[in-house]
């Protein structure tokens, strides 16, 4: 597991989530904000146990 922080895109608090890196290759996560509760889509790659890319977007509208 590898812990990675983020701003939300909806509330822009800081979060920090727990990610899987015990497998290679991609995922598509959706996880909620732990403040204000809306949806995150998560994105991240494994290669050799660690995360080689990350990235996240809202899947809703009315972000900041």
């Amino acid at each position: 597991m590898e812990e990675k922080y983020l701003q939300c895109p909806y509330c822009l608090e800081s979060i920090t989530i727990l990610l899987d890196t015990g497998f290679e290759g991609s995922v598509n996560i959706i996880d909620d904000c732990e403040v204000c509760c809306r949806p995150i889509d998560i994105h991240y790659k494994v290669e050799d146990f660690e995360i080689s890319n990350f990235y996240y977007q809202s899947i809703e509208g009315n972000e900041y």
